[in-house]
C-alpha cells in the first residue's frame, strides 16, 4: 500500500495506532511500527521525564517511524515539547487544543505534525495552521470526543470535501472492512485506538483489556459533556455520574465526583468499579487480546479481502 499517508510517515501501511493515555507506551508503539504501521506514544498520561524514557526505549526497540501524541491541554506542555525536540522525534500528533499554538514551533524543528479534530470547522483551522495531516475522529471513538457528536460515516466525507492535505479517519475502526470503508469515504489512512487497547503490548491493565473484550453493543456511553465529553464503559462510576445528573448536579459537583486520576485508576490500575474506563463503541466487535503485530496483519489482510469482494459488486 502506497499513498499520501505511507509517504508522509514512511510506513508500509496507512495505519496509525492511536496515542491513548494509559495504553500507548513504548512497547505498543514499537510493536506497531515494527509491523509496518505508525506507532504513537501517548504523552497525555506521562510526566515529562517518563515520556523521555519511553522515547529512548522505543528507539531501542524499533528502527522504524514512530511518533508522540500530545494533548495540548497538558499542564507541562512546554517541557513535553522541549523533550520531543531534544529527542528528535519525527512525528507529533496534537489534540485537544488550538493547533496554531505549537504547529509552527514543531515544524521549524523539522517535525511532521498531524492534528486531531471532530468537525470540518476545526479541520480547516488546523489546515490553516500549517499541519501536515488531519485525523478526523467520529464520536464513536473512546476517550474524549468532540461536542459535535458527528459520526465517522458523516465526518470523513464532509472533511474530505473541504480539505486538501492528507486525511486520517478515526472512530469505530477496528477491522480491515472498516478501514476500506473509511478510505472509500475519502480518508488516506486510518487511526485505530480501541483495537490496540486489546493488545498484549498495551500498557493498560489486563482487567481493563478483558473488560473491553467482554463489552457488548450499548455498553459504552458518551457522558460528562459539561466538562469534556468522554465515552466510557458503563460501570459503578458511570452509574454514579448518572445519579448525579438525576440530582441536577452542577459542573462543579461533577468535577468533584470525577476527582483526580480516575482514568489511571480504571485503565492502568484495573479498578473496574470506581475507575474511568475509556473505550469506543467498536469494543463490541473486539473479541480477543492479540499481539499488536497480529492486529496490523489482520487489518491488512481483511482490507485486501474486503477490497476484492467489493470489486465484484455491481448495480
Amino acid at each position: 500500500m502506497t499513498n499520501r499517508i505511507t509517504d508522509l510517515f514512511h510506513i508500509d501501511y496507512p495505519i496509525v495506532q492511536g496515542g491513548m493515555i494509559w495504553a500507548s507506551g513504548w512497547r505498543l508503539a514499537s510493536a506497531v511500527s515494527n509491523a509496518g504501521g505508525l506507532g504513537l506514544i501517548g504523552a497525555g498520561s506521562m510526566y515529562p521525564e517518563v515520556l523521555r524514557e519511553h522515547i529512548h526505549k522505543c528507539k531501542q526497540a524499533t528502527d522504524r517511524s514512530f511518533g508522540v501524541n500530545v494533548p495540548m491541554l497538558y499542564p507541562q506542555i512546554d517541557e513535553i515539547m522541549r523533550i520531543i525536540v531534544e529527542e528528535k522525534v519525527e512525528y507529533v500528533f496534537t489534540s485537544a487544543g488550538n493547533p496554531k499554538t505549537w504547529t509552527s514551533f514543531l515544524k521549524e524543528n523539522g517535525i511532521t505534525v498531524a492534528h486531531v479534530v471532530s468537525s470540518v470547522r476545526f479541520a480547516l483551522k488546523a489546515q490553516e495552521a500549517g499541519v501536515d495531516a488531519i485525523v478526523a475522529e467520529g464520536f464513536e471513538a473512546g476517550g474524549h470526543n468532540g461536542r459535535e457528536e458527528t459520526t465517522t460515516l458523516t465526518l470523513i466525507p464532509a472533511v474530505r470535501e473541504k480539505l486538501s492535505i492528507p486525511l486520517i479517519a478515526a472512530g469505530g475502526i477496528a477491522s480491515g472492512n472498516a478501514m476500506l470503508a473509511a478510505m472509500v469515504l475519502g480518508a488516506d489512512g486510518v487511526q485505530v485506538g480501541s483495537r490496540f487497547v486489546a493488545s498484549e503490548e498495551a500498557s493498560s491493565h489486563l482487567a481493563f483489556k478483558q473488560k473491553v473484550v467482554e463489552a457488548g453493543e450499548g455498553d459504552t456511553r458518551l457522558t460528562l459533556k459539561e466538562l469534556a465529553p468522554v465515552r466510557l464503559i458503563k460501570n459503578k462510576f458511570y452509574e454514579d455520574v448518572e445519579d448525579a445528573y438525576a440530582r441536577c448536579a452542577s459542573p462543579e459537583q461533577l468535577k468533584e465526583l470525577l476527582g483526580r486520576a480516575r482514568a489511571k485508576r480504571g485503565m492502568f490500575e484495573g479498578d473496574l468499579e470506581e475507575g474511568e474506563l475509556e473505550i469506543g463503541q467498536v469494543s463490541a466487535l473486539i473479541h480477543d487480546i492479540l499481539p499488536a503485530a497480529q492486529i496490523v496483519r489482520n487489518l491488512v489482510a481483511e482490507f485486501r479481502e474486503a477490497r476484492e469482494k467489493a470489486s465484484g459488486f455491481s448495480i
